[in-house]
C-alpha cells in the first residue's frame, strides 16, 4: 500500500513539474520581442547582361625587327624598353663582305660600260659606211647586235650593283615605325641572320591603341551578332563610325578607362573548335596595357527589364528547387518556392512566385522559419558585381 502511494506521489510531482516548465517557457517566449531581420523589396531591375571573353592583347602595330642579311652583329644603338622613332638606327651588322661585293659589282659595271662604249663607237663608224655600201650588210648587222648586247650588259651590271647595294644597306637596321622597342634577342658579336641564330632581333610596337583578339563560341556569336545588327538597325557589326561600347577588364580586375569596339570579324567559324575569331580595338593613350597581356572583353548583350530580379543571397536551393522567405503585411515569415531564370550579375531573374513590392529576407536565413513573426528592417541591396 505504501509503495503504491509513493509511486502515485512521484507521478503527480512529475506532471506538476512538466506543467510548470511549459508555463514558464511560454511566459518566457511571450516576453521575447520579435527579431530584427533585414529584408529587401522585390523590384524590376534594369541590369545589363554581359558576355565576357578572355583575349590576348596586341599592339596596334607589332613589327618584328629582322636580320635580312647574315653576319656578325657589330652594334646595338638603342635603349631597350624605350620609345624609338621611325628611321632610327637600331642595329649594325658587319658590312665588310657586302662592301667588297659592292666594289666587285661596281668594277663589273665599269667593264660593261667600257664594252658598251666600244660597241657604240663601232656602230657609229659602220653606220655611214653601210649607207654607201662601203661595208657589207653582215658586218653592219654584227655591229648593231654587239651594240645592243653591250647595252643590255650595262643594264644587267647596274641591276646587280643595285642588288649588292641593297644587301649592304640591310647591314644598318632601322626602326620602321614610331613605337616602343622590347628587349634585344641578340647581343653584340653574335652571328645573326641564319637559324638557329636570331633572325628576329626585336619587336617594335605601337601601343597608343591596342588590339585584343579573342574567340567566341558559335552559339554566343549568334547572340552577339543579332544584338549588334539590331543595335545598328541592320548595319554591319564592324562599323568604323559606331561609338565605343566594349569594356576591357584587366588582370587585376580593374576596368580599362577607355571603351573599345569590334574592328575585325573572321571569315568563318573554326570547324575544329567551333569558335570564331574577333578583334576589338581600344585606345591606350597612357600605354598602361602592353602586348602579351591577357584581358577580358565585356560585351553588353541586353538590359533585363522583363523579369523580376532578387539578390542571390535571398534564394535557397535544395535539390534543384529554389525558395525565399517572404514577409507579409503582418510581419509573418512564409517560405515560398519560386522559379528562377538566368543569373544576372549577383541577382537571380525570377520568372514565377513573386510580385513587385513584396519583401523577402536577405540576411540571417538560418534564424527564420515558416510562421515566425519578425521585425523587418528594409534595406537597399547594392550589387557588388555589375556584370556576368
Amino acid at each position: 500500500m505504501k509503495k503504491t502511494q509513493l509511486l502515485a506521489f512521484i507521478a503527480s510531482s512529475t506532471v506538476l513539474l512538466m506543467l510548470f516548465t511549459n508555463c514558464s517557457q511560454k511566459n518566457k517566449n511571450a516576453q521575447l520581442p520579435p527579431q530584427r531581420i533585414t529584408v529587401v523589396e522585390v523590384q524590376n531591375q534594369d541590369i545589363p547582361i554581359y558576355f565576357e571573353f578572355v583575349g590576348m592583347v596586341h599592339g596596334f602595330k607589332d613589327i618584328p625587327i629582322r636580320a635580312r642579311v647574315d653576319g656578325y652583329l657589330e652594334g646595338i644603338h638603342f635603349d631597350e624598353g624605350l620609345p624609338v622613332k621611325k628611321g632610327q638606327l637600331l642595329y649594325t651588322i658587319d658590312s665588310q663582305p657586302y662592301e667588297a661585293e659592292v666594289a666587285s659589282k661596281r668594277s663589273q659595271l665599269a667593264e660593261a660600260k667600257t664594252a658598251f662604249v666600244k660597241a657604240q663607237s663601232d656602230l657609229n663608224r659602220y653606220e655611214p659606211l653601210a649607207k654607201t655600201n662601203a661595208v657589207s650588210q653582215s658586218d653592219y648587222d654584227a655591229s648593231v647586235a654587239q651594240f645592243e648586247a653591250a647595252q643590255a650588259a650595262v643594264e644587267a651590271a647596274e641591276a646587280v650593283l643595285r642588288l649588292s647595294q641593297i644587301q649592304l644597306s640591310y647591314t644598318r637596321i632601322k626602326s620602321p615605325i614610331n613605337g616602343l622597342i622590347g628587349k634585344t634577342l641578340a647581343k653584340e658579336g653574335e652571328y645573326v641572320g641564319k637559324s638557329p641564330n636570331p633572325v628576329i632581333l626585336n619587336t617594335v610596337s605601337r601601343i597608343d591603341n591596342i588590339h585584343v583578339e579573342f574567340f567566341i563560341p558559335e552559339n554566343q556569336y549568334l547572340v552577339v551578332a543579332r544584338y549588334g545588327l539590331n543595335k545598328n538597325e541592320g548595319e554591319k557589326i564592324v562599323d568604323e563610325n559606331e561609338e565605343d561600347y566594349l569594356e576591357l577588364v584587366l588582370a587585376d580586375g580593374s576596368i580599362h578607362p577607355h571603351k573599345g569596339k569590334i574592328n575585325f570579324l573572321d571569315r568563318g567559324v573554326d570547324s575544329k573548335t567551333g569558335a570564331i575569331l574577333i578583334q576589338a580595338a581600344f585606345p591606350n593613350p597612357n600605354s598602361i596595357v602592353r602586348p602579351g597581356q591577357y584581358a577580358k572583353v565585356k560585351i553588353e548583350i541586353d538590359n533585363n527589364g522583363g523579369y523580376l530580379a532578387v539578390p542571390q543571397r535571398c534564394v535557397s536551393e535544395l535539390q534543384g528547387q529554389h525558395s525565399v522567405f517572404v514577409v507579409n503585411d503582418s510581419n509573418k515569415v512564409e517560405s515560398r518556392q519560386i522559379i528562377v531564370g538566368d543569373r544576372l550579375a549577383d541577382y537571380w531573374a525570377v520568372k514565377e512566385g513573386l510580385q513587385v513590392g513584396e519583401k523577402i529576407v536577405i540576411d540571417a536565413l538560418q534564424k527564420v522559419r515558416n510562421g515566425v513573426i519578425i521585425e523587418p528592417e528594409l534595406i537597399e541591396f547594392k550589387s557588388q558585381q555589375p556584370a556576368l
